[in-house]
């Protein structure tokens, strides 16, 4: 059985991750990254998670902060606090780092780690994708997964008001 307490060292403040990084880079393994709110953890972020992390030896995984996520998604979110959702993703076999970021956008997180991979989950086109040119101009790549069609968050949320009304 593996130790609960590692979980929580998955969790990582910015400079304490680009410490990581830059070991893990010493070692030549490649790392891949994502972002999102995930509020409600469900089949599809699980889906996503698990192309994301196929792409490189590593995964990290950017969540948007209480603010931020109050602020892109409406005053009724987030659900789950920031830790909450940290720890989730963190507990999750297929995710090597989770780190919080303050702002609406990953831009300043991803120009400071520049993974080699930068997923993204949607009908997004290469130029809407935030810190893409970053990536590339690196020498990175960036991929772009398909939602899972039957899942999101705001409907999980809406299913739950309508079995209360």
């Amino acid at each position: 059985m593996r130790a609960v307490s590692a979980i929580g060292k998955k969790i990582f403040t910015l400079p304490q991750l680009q410490a990581q990084i830059a070991s893990w880079r010493v070692t030549h393994k490649t790392i891949a990254f994502t972002n999102g709110c995930f509020d409600i953890l469900h089949e599809g972020h699980i889906a996503s998670l698990s192309q994301a992390a196929s792409e490189a030896d590593y995964l990290v995984v950017g969540v948007n902060s209480d603010n931020s996520t109050k602020r892109l998604k409406g005053p009724d979110r987030p659900v789950n606090n920031e830790h909450s959702r940290a720890l989730m993703l963190a507990s999750l076999s297929i995710v090597d780092a989770v780190v919080i970021f303050e702002e609406d956008t990953p831009l300043q997180l991803i120009t400071a780690i520049l993974p080699d991979v930068l997923v993204k989950g949607g009908d997004y086109t290469l130029e809407q994708i935030v810190g893409a040119k970053e990536v590339m101009a690196n020498g990175g790549r960036v991929v772009i997964n398909p939602i899972l069609p039957g899942f999101s968050t705001t409907s999980i949320i809406q299913q739950i008001k309508a079995s209360f009304s």
